[in-house]
């Protein structure tokens, strides 16, 4: 996939989940999370402000910690296609 097509659907795949209605699984948000920090390149730490959600945060992204920016922006779309078509009526 060239770079440029990747980014676009990248930010189309966003988008989808910006302005997603229903409610998405703990489980899928967390991964959507880490792939997305590390598709932008932000290494910051969790900003929530319960101790637990930064370190099931923190935990998503030690999981994802081997993949490169572009594979992450990979993983992201194609969570995005499998499973929230599948989430949606």
């Amino acid at each position: 996939m060239k770079k440029k097509k990747l980014l676009i659907d990248f930010q189309e795949a966003v988008e989808i989940v910006n302005n997603y209605e229903r409610p998405i699984p703990a489980d899928l948000l967390l991964k959507l999370y880490a792939y997305y920090k590390i598709a932008n390149e932000n290494f910051d730490h969790p900003g929530s402000k319960t101790p637990l959600i930064n370190a099931f945060k923190a935990n998503a992204l030690i999981q994802a910690k081997n993949i490169t920016g572009d594979q992450a922006m990979k993983a992201y779309i194609k969570l995005v296609k499998s499973e929230l078509s599948r989430l949606s009526p």
